[in-house]
């Protein structure tokens, strides 16, 4: 049975990921790109479907023994394990060396104090557990294969197959190093060469140093806010400077539900926020990678802009459901692909334009076809902001006017101008100001309630929205507006968890809520976040503190966040480890360390 979401690690090579487990369990890859197939697929359903487990031996398979410790070395994303057994303490170094080459998953068993019997068990399982590849050996190495997929296996330690699994049993004493390697390569290709798993450990090991040497925050949630940009690093595809969401599929954001989602894909939200984040904390290649991407995928079609698309541009994420994988705790179905590729999200054409505005504002260099994009995105909304849509949410209701996305139009249409004002670019101005009036005016007389001094999820209901929140941080209305503190306050009293995290929108149980889907889910992290900063920005700095304070603690021991937090189990849910978490969390602190409201 796979770990709880909050016992694994990451550990990728910015083009996949893999998902560690405390008890020395890869139940998590798919190779060679996240959004492949997984080879380990156990994560999603038993250990008939994948895994990798390296750990001291132990009497029974079934309950192998957790980490005493883990920790990642430094600023990096290499894990290490340490188990104390009766007969010493051992020491595991899992990592996965920015690619030159071949995928590979590198794992170093080192010998601590005493004798300390170890086990490899190895189960490679091909298109997300399905296939069972052929496993032979090729001049003295292990090769799996099955279709166009071949892994190789390598190590020094004697191996031995049972029951359809690679074996290696072995001790260790103080000193040793034992070292185990899985390459991917095309199966019609020539062997990867043989893996050089110390010096990929020390090269490893640099890029982190020197990548982590560029922030330039040095406030004090400084460890916090370096293991989310590390984390925010590793979903990036590096060949394409594409962000995904998250490297799995299908974590549940209920336990035993049905909303169960594919996030290793680029949703252009998700990615323009994580650009903000980056461009303010010094990563300015990384920011202009991902412009480039966005420039690439949106070619020729600007006026249909997908909310999401593949990891190097693809636009068909085709949805289907995988009936042979049980699910994370039963949760299913599980899902590969993404049928919201296609919904209509106006607030993306904001969210989109805000970051072109962020690099403009903090000088990247110049790219006219970004500005000739973002004037084709306002052509666009000229003729279609006042139609109802999925929202940010991806409902899989009827569509509504969500103030939400109306408020993102505003600010698309808001930075165009600033562009146009700022010399940068050519466009009807007088019209265009008549638009972003037209678009204000539109949203604070059909969704807001007078009543209750609060902004409504959409036109004309009653439901509040966590997206409301961000009203004062896109500059739509100033924090000290009185619609701005209410919808504030009356978010806090209708969507707070009784410990104080904030839920996206109402849900219905068993009934279909407003998102078409039935059952519930737990506190989506980012609009706690969000809470924080809108506490902060109208003057409830402590208040802001201690919500934020208390979210870092929601973290894994290794400072990693999933989706959200279910306050009735007191365990991470969703996606994991969720850029949309992590990138609310950079922010904040920043806001915080600006407005010197941190304690200590």
């Amino acid at each position: 049975m796979a770990g709880r979401i909050e016992d694994y690690a990451l550990i990728g090579d910015m083009q996949t990921a893999a998902l560690v487990c405390r008890d020395g369990t890869v139940d998590w890859l798919c190779l060679p790109r996240f959004d492949s197939h997984a080879i380990f697929a156990g994560l999603l359903g038993t250990e008939e479907h994948g895994f990798w487990r390296l750990g001291p031996a132990h009497a029974s398979d079934a309950e192998p023994p957790t980490a005493a410790r883990r920790s990642y070395r430094g600023d990096s994303l290499i894990l290490e394990s340490e188990w104390d057994t009766p007969r010493g303490t051992v020491r595991v170094i899992d990592f996965m060396p920015p690619r030159d080459g071949a995928p590979q998953l590198i794992r170093i068993v080192e010998g601590v104090s005493g004798r300390v019997p170890m086990r490899s068990a190895l189960r490679m399982r091909f298109s997300y557990g399905r296939v069972v590849p052929w496993v032979h050996r090729h001049e003295g190495r292990t090769v799996a294969v099955a279709g166009p997929d071949s892994v190789w296996f390598d190590t020094s330690a004697e191996t031995y197959g049972k029951s359809l699994t690679t074996y290696s049993d072995f001790t260790v004493a103080p000193g040793d190093r034992i070292a185990f390697t899985i390459s991917w390569e095309p199966s019609h290709r020539q062997p990867p060469p043989l893996p050089e798993p110390e010096q990929s450990l020390e090269a490893t090991e640099d890029f982190w140093r020197e990548w982590v040497e560029h922030c330039t925050y040095h406030g004090p949630y400084r460890e916090a806010v370096v293991r989310s940009l590390i984390t925010l690093k590793a979903l990036t595809y590096a060949p394409t400077g594409g962000i995904v969401a998250a490297p799995t599929t299908s974590l549940p954001e209920e336990i035993g539900g049905v909303r169960n989602w594919d996030y290793r894909y680029t949703w252009l939200r998700d990615a323009a926020i994580t650009l903000s984040s980056l461009l303010r904390t010094g990563y300015r290649e990384e920011a202009r990678a991902w412009r480039e991407w966005l420039l690439r995928a949106v070619a020729g079609d600007p006026e249909n802009l997908q909310i999401m698309y593949g990891i190097a541009g693809e636009r068909e994420l085709g949805e289907a459901e995988l009936d042979w994988l049980p699910g994370y705790e039963n949760s299913a179905p599980v899902r590969v692909g993404n049928g919201a590729a296609h919904q209509l999200q106006l607030d993306v054409y904001g969210e989109v334009t805000e970051a072109l505005h962020l690099a403009h504002m903090t000088g990247l260099a110049r790219n006219d076809y970004a500005a000739l994009l973002q004037l084709k995105l306002i052509r666009y909304l000229e003729d279609h902001w006042d139609e109802p849509d999925e929202g940010i949410w991806e409902v899989r209701g009827p569509r509504r006017h969500f103030v939400h996305s109306k408020v993102m139009a505003w600010v698309a249409v808001d930075r165009t101008i600033k562009l146009i004002e700022s010399g940068d670019a050519d466009g009807p101005l007088d019209r265009w100001r008549e638009l972003r009036d037209d678009i204000h005016r539109d949203v604070c007389e059909k969704g807001y309630d007078k009543e209750r001094n609060t902004f409504t999820q959409s036109y004309g209901s009653k439901e509040l929205d966590a997206s409301l929140l961000l009203i004062p941080q896109m500059g739509f209305l100033p924090p000290d507006d009185k619609r701005v503190i209410g919808t504030i306050e009356a978010i806090q009293r209708e969507l707070s968890t009784p410990d104080g995290f904030i839920l996206r929108y109402p849900t219905s149980g068993a009934e279909e809520g407003v998102d078409g889907l039935p059952g519930d889910e737990g506190a989506f992290l980012a609009c706690s976040f969000w809470m924080a900063d809108d506490l902060a920005m109208i003057g409830r700095v402590d208040e802001a503190r201690k919500l934020f304070e208390k979210l870092l603690s929601l973290r894994n021991d290794l400072g990693l966040l999933a989706e959200e937090w279910d306050p009735r189990l007191q365990r991470q849910v969703g996606n994991f480890p969720q850029a949309f978490s992590h990138v609310p969390l950079i922010d904040t602190a920043l806001r915080l360390t600006a407005s010197g409201a941190y304690g200590g």
